[in-house]
């Protein structure tokens, strides 16, 4: 390790990062049409429920790892358990951190590259099929197409990630979440402010808080747990890694909830202000991915000052997906500047290459890698099937069952108390990180997997 270790400058760099680290596409893009496809409101309250009983307990376990070793994911379990092959479940988060940045840049792509198209126009005339199909590489067969094109956003968003965490904890990573943290709450909030006076938007608000529970079906409750995991960053060892740069003065439990309040605040009213406006146009709320790419745009062709709020949405999107690329690319750089030594930027410049070249075969998984698939999967979703099925699942499984067994329920919940806060962790930690958590993990990973290799 070269020098002295970084460490947050202030209490709320440290809840900014972190929060942003969550708030993500999942929020802005995933949750709007996961609780559309899942009834709206009744999928909401159960959301909730496993935010608090599954997400919460996970993120103070993995802040906790971190703060306590001042190291990366890898380092963190060697650290813990030296000698013994748990810095395997490190690793597998320093390597999702690589696999997602490398498809989650391609996306992130998209939405930055949307951001000028709002700028040009939405119209009632616009097709917009054409326009994301023109956005994504896929050939329509007419000589228009250009495979380039998104591999170019691909590179601007991994640049500007690079750039910033080539930059320092502080002078990179916190000074920026202190700028695009508050810029990402005011668009959504003017986002909202908008499609909440849209007539017609009442019908939305009622989708979106009038729970259904005749809708609930199993899969409910599993799209539920699964997107409270997902959208808090578990797994990936990014919350190891900004634990490490925490001050032993900050009590884990109250910054904890800061930060699972953050982001689920900002999902639910993401909600606000996508519904509303859904509903007031007579789209459909359970557009799937395409509510962002097809339905929104045609959203904005019909409401006043459209190209303006357009703009604003594909702005906030694209903000939200900065936020969490840099502590996926923290992850990896951490770890070669913790276990090997190497420089920063150094670090950043050549890792961030790597995963930009990662990604290309993503990119052109809807153009001349058209016809790879795998269990069915274009090349950019077996990437997210594999990180999201398998990698990511049995990493918090495997945190759960180190804090739970081997550091003990109980070490790990009196270190998360030091120094009191105003939340206290009690025996209901050790509970719920020794039994529910890995259970719910396993049910989500057990159905998910089902259902690939039986639908």
């Amino acid at each position: 390790m070269n020098g002295q270790r970084e460490h947050w400058g202030s209490r709320v760099g440290f809840i900014l990062a972190a929060a942003g680290s969550a708030v993500g596409l999942g929020n802005i893009w995933r949750f709007p049409y996961v609780t559309g496809t899942n009834g709206g409101a009744a999928f909401v309250v159960i959301y909730l429920a496993a935010i608090i009983f599954i997400g919460y307990p996970l993120m103070v376990s993995e802040i906790n790892l971190g703060r306590k070793t001042q190291k990366n994911p890898v380092g963190a379990f060697m650290a813990m358990a030296p000698g013994t092959p748990w810095w395997i479940v490190g690793a597998l988060g320093v390597f999702a951190g690589f696999l997602i940045l490398s498809y989650y840049s391609v996306v992130a792509g998209w939405a930055v590259s949307y951001i000028f198209k709002a700028l040009g126009g939405f119209s009632a005339n616009t097709d917009f099929v054409t326009m994301f199909y023109r956005t994504i590489g896929v050939d329509l067969g007419d000589g228009l197409t250009n495979i380039f094109t998104p591999i170019l956003w691909h590179a601007v968003f991994m640049g500007m990630t690079l750039a910033i965490i080539a930059a320092g904890v502080v002078k990179g990573i916190q000074r920026w979440v202190k700028i695009l943290m508050p810029l990402l709450f005011v668009l959504l909030v003017i986002l909202v402010l908008r499609a909440i006076t849209l007539p017609g938007a009442g019908s939305g608000i009622a989708f979106y808080l009038r729970p259904d529970f005749s809708q609930i079906t199993g899969r409910t409750f599993l799209a539920a747990i699964a997107q409270s995991f997902f959208t808090l960053s578990l797994g990936m060892g990014a919350m190891i890694t900004y634990g490490s740069y925490l001050s032993n003065k900050e009590n884990i439990g109250d910054n904890a909830a800061w930060v699972v309040g953050l982001d689920t605040g900002i999902a639910i009213i993401a909600g606000f202000a996508i519904f509303p406006a859904v509903f007031a146009l007579g789209l459909e709320p359970g557009a799937g991915p395409g509510l962002t790419f097809i339905t929104l745009p045609a959203v904005f062709a019909q409401m006043p000052a459209g190209t303006f709020f357009g703009f604003l949405f594909f702005l906030l999107l694209a903000v939200a997906a900065l936020t969490s690329a840099i502590s996926l690319l923290e992850v990896v750089v951490a770890w070669l500047v913790d276990e090997k030594g190497w420089p920063r930027v150094k670090a950043s410049v050549i890792i961030g290459a790597i995963i930009f070249l990662v990604g290309i075969p993503a990119s052109l998984g809807y153009s001349v890698l058209g016809n790879v698939t795998f269990l069915g999967f274009d090349v950019l979703d077996t990437f997210d099937w594999w990180a999201n099925s398998i990698i990511l699942p049995l990493g918090g499984l495997l945190t759960c069952i180190f804090v739970g067994y081997v550091w003990t329920a109980k070490k790990a919940q009196d270190y998360a108390n030091d120094p009191k806060g105003k939340i206290f962790i009690g025996d209901w930690y050790g509970f719920l990180i020794k039994y529910v958590v890995p259970a719910a993990i396993i049910i989500v990973m057990f159905f998910g997997l089902w259902d690939t290799f039986t639908g």
